[in-house]
């Protein structure tokens, strides 16, 4: 079964079915021997996400939505730190890419080696990570047997309505709130509410698919777009706040500035694309 809810089952079951399979595959993928460790964190991780946006969406008919939902923002944040200090290496190569010839690479190599080198100190913790992904494997067994016992008070599009329209609220309020000041932390909020009002965009597809598709697509490269401007953020604190590692002050001083910039040129255009993805009142 796909990420969607199904229109020819009850939501109950739909959301079982879902919750299992994702839960299902986060196990393969940390059991699967020839999957790459980090690649196994940075998929597991997203089920998580998955799944928190799954219980939020029936969040007003679900009484066990408090706990699911803490037991999943858990689970996924011990093992963050290593993609975090993957993103920031990722993030840097992104930047200096999207200038192009317009910046002398050779000029940043120290800042690059240093970052490679921090996130090499993270990964070579083999014995830490096996020892958090088992800890992590348990837990999606024992959340497993839990999925099956879940009850959902309504069924129809009233199981989901209170769960689409609060969610897509807090979206609007934290566009709002972050137009109007700019800061990392209101930013990488409203993020987080955009990608939770993605995913149901998603999981209910089936209700209208042309019109879902483009949905689905406007909210995919917001999310993308806020994703590429709080990297850039953790990156230049990274650099400010561990700056014996990154050589040279005045190099680490031209990084900032591409930074800044590029940063302001993505608040634009979240901030116009932001607009036209929350046009509408929770009502409508």
């Amino acid at each position: 079964m796909t990420y969607r809810i199904r229109r020819n089952k009850p939501v109950r079951k739909s959301v079982r079915l879902i919750a299992g399979e994702q839960i299902d595959k986060a196990i393969a993928e940390i059991t699967d021997p020839e999957l790459d460790r980090h690649e196994a964190v940075h998929q597991v991780r997203k089920r998580c996400k998955k799944l928190r946006a799954l219980v939020r969406i029936v969040r007003p008919q679900f009484d066990e939505y408090e706990r699911e939902n803490a037991f999943f923002r858990d689970a996924a944040r011990e093992l963050s730190y290593l993609r975090d200090a993957q993103s920031v290496v990722e993030c840097f190569d992104d930047l200096i890419q999207h200038y192009g010839e317009q910046v002398d690479d050779a000029r940043f190599a120290a800042i690059r080696e240093g970052l490679v080198e921090r996130r090499n100190k993270v990964t070579e913790d083999v014995a830490g990570l096996e020892s958090r992904l088992d800890a992590f494997l348990e837990k999606m067994r024992d959340a497993r047997q839990r999925v099956d016992r879940w009850e959902i008070d309504d069924n129809g599009f009233a199981a989901v309505r209170g769960g689409l329209s609060k969610t897509y609220g807090r979206g609007r309020k934290a566009l709002r709130t972050a137009l109007a000041d700019p800061t990392t932390e209101n930013l990488h909020q409203w993020r987080k509410r955009v990608k939770y009002h993605w995913y149901h965009e998603r999981l209910l597809r089936p209700i209208w698919p042309d019109i879902m598709k483009a949905e689905r697509r406007a909210g995919d490269e917001l999310a993308d777009l806020l994703g590429d401007e709080h990297d850039l953020a953790v990156l230049r604190q990274t650099v400010d706040d561990e700056s014996e590692r990154f050589g040279e002050k005045l190099d680490q001083q031209a990084l900032a500035g591409l930074i800044d910039q590029r940063r302001a040129q993505l608040q634009v255009e979240v901030g116009l694309l932001g607009q036209r993805v929350f046009a509408e009142r929770p009502e409508a």
